[in-house]
């Protein structure tokens, strides 16, 4: 018996992550690393799971893509402060604990990733509207049918699937996914950069063919 569960449950994690629609990560992947060539600052939040994901995703953006040479990501999870949050959810409402952290932090030309896995989580749309009125950019990572997260937010990626559990796991692989193609990214950029100084490109005129 435990056997079996064990097989769903694996069966359909690889369903969803199969089923993962690549050409929004990659839209994703590409505002990230803009946002922080650009020097704009990027913020989490996410309640429980969610919660620990935004706080995972902003120690490897911060750290796990930290190269010589390669943008220095500006990262804050804004499920980390949390004398903070516990004072916005005592004196106000537990639903503005991220947007009234955000407010006076977020510009435009920054990022505002909002993790919920029903995608309906009061305190992370809070956050959105708030990210939205600044001019910033705002990313959803969500599960189910999207919930209210799909349509407030500029780029959603929906997991495929209705278990709240293996929706928290695919967006832990989403992250590590991109942390990882960023710093490879980088990587790359300054192995190339030397050679670039040294040996300027060839006149394409010039070329065999051209």
């Amino acid at each position: 018996m435990w056997g079996e569960w064990v097989e769903e449950y694996f069966n359909g994690i690889h369903r969803a992550l199969e089923a993962l629609p690549r050409e929004v990560l990659l839209q994703i992947i590409a505002q990230i690393e803009a946002t922080a060539r650009d020097g704009g600052m990027i913020f989490l939040c996410g309640n429980g799971g969610s919660a620990a994901t935004a706080s995972h995703f902003a120690c490897d953006l911060a750290k796990g893509t930290r190269r010589p040479g390669a943008p220095m990501v500006r990262v804050i999870a804004l499920t980390d402060n949390v004398p903070l949050l516990t004072a916005w959810a005592n004196d106000t409402e537990y639903r503005r604990v991220f947007a009234e952290q955000l407010r006076p932090l977020i510009r435009p030309g920054d990022l505002l990733i909002a993790i919920s896995g029903s995608g309906n989580s009061p305190n992370v749309l809070e956050a959105v509207l708030v990210a939205r009125e600044a001019g910033a950019f705002t990313i959803g990572l969500t599960g189910f049918e999207g919930g209210r997260l799909r349509d407030l937010v500029d780029l959603c990626l929906i997991v495929p699937s209705a278990c709240m559990e293996q929706i928290e796991d695919l967006h832990l692989i989403l992250q590590h996914t991109i942390t990882t193609v960023l710093r490879r990214t980088w990587e790359s950029a300054v192995a190339v950069m030397p050679i670039l100084d040294q040996e300027p490109l060839p006149d394409a005129r010039h070329l065999s063919g051209s």
